[in-house]
């Protein structure tokens, strides 16, 4: 539910201030303790962004930042 919130706030900024060019949408997946490959989608400027966004709004990253796998550009 809270991811919800950051994207249609993200939505709401990018159509009202021109952001389609500074912010991209990245997706992070993570692994968690039963090796099951998990994702969360972010609007970032770049992959350490992204990579930071995800250990702020996702308490398994936040606690085992090493648990990313993988940081995709979804516009490339």
């Amino acid at each position: 539910m809270f991811k919800i919130d950051i994207f249609s706030d993200v939505t709401f900024l990018k159509e009202n201030n021109n952001l389609d060019c500074l912010l991209k949408p990245y997706t992070v997946y993570y692994r968690n303790f039963e090796n099951i490959r998990i994702e969360n989608c972010f609007y970032a400027s770049d992959a350490y962004e992204a990579r930071t966004l995800a250990i702020k709004f996702n308490k398994y990253i936040h606690d085992h930042p090493n648990s990313i796998d993988l940081i995709k550009c979804e516009n490339d």
